[in-house]
């Protein structure tokens, strides 16, 4: 059961990002240099860590990991992501286009649903 979506603003400005850099993934940050924000890397050049949870696909494939220790402090939400103005994190390729991603999240009922951890 994916514990992610995104708006179709979120949905829409991914396409302008994949349109440019190719297939991506998010990794859920856990508030270190840029805080507590979804990071978008080319799908090619981040290194998924043994610990990383995978949170789900959205609706155009694009997979959702965080880190397994946030996942702890995360799992009773479902997470959803959105796009605001704003400059992106450092190495995020929403940094520089005067919009970010941004995580809202909604507290759901069934915390025991099976996330797969990536091997």
């Amino acid at each position: 059961m994916d514990k992610v979506t995104a708006t179709p603003e979120a949905m829409a400005f991914l396409a302008e990002i994949v349109a440019d850099h190719g297939p991506v993934l998010f990794h859920q940050s856990g508030g270190c240099c840029d805080g507590s924000s979804p990071m978008c890397y080319p799908r090619g050049e981040f290194r998924i860590g043994e610990g990383d949870v995978l949170l789900g696909t959205l609706s155009d494939g694009t997979p959702v990991y965080i880190g397994g220790a946030q996942y702890e402090a995360w799992k009773h939400t479902d997470l959803i992501l959105d796009v605001v103005p704003g400059r992106g994190g450092m190495f995020s390729l929403d940094n520089g286009r005067e919009r970010r991603f941004l995580t809202r999240s909604t507290v759901c009922e069934a915390p025991e649903n099976v996330i797969e951890t990536q091997q």
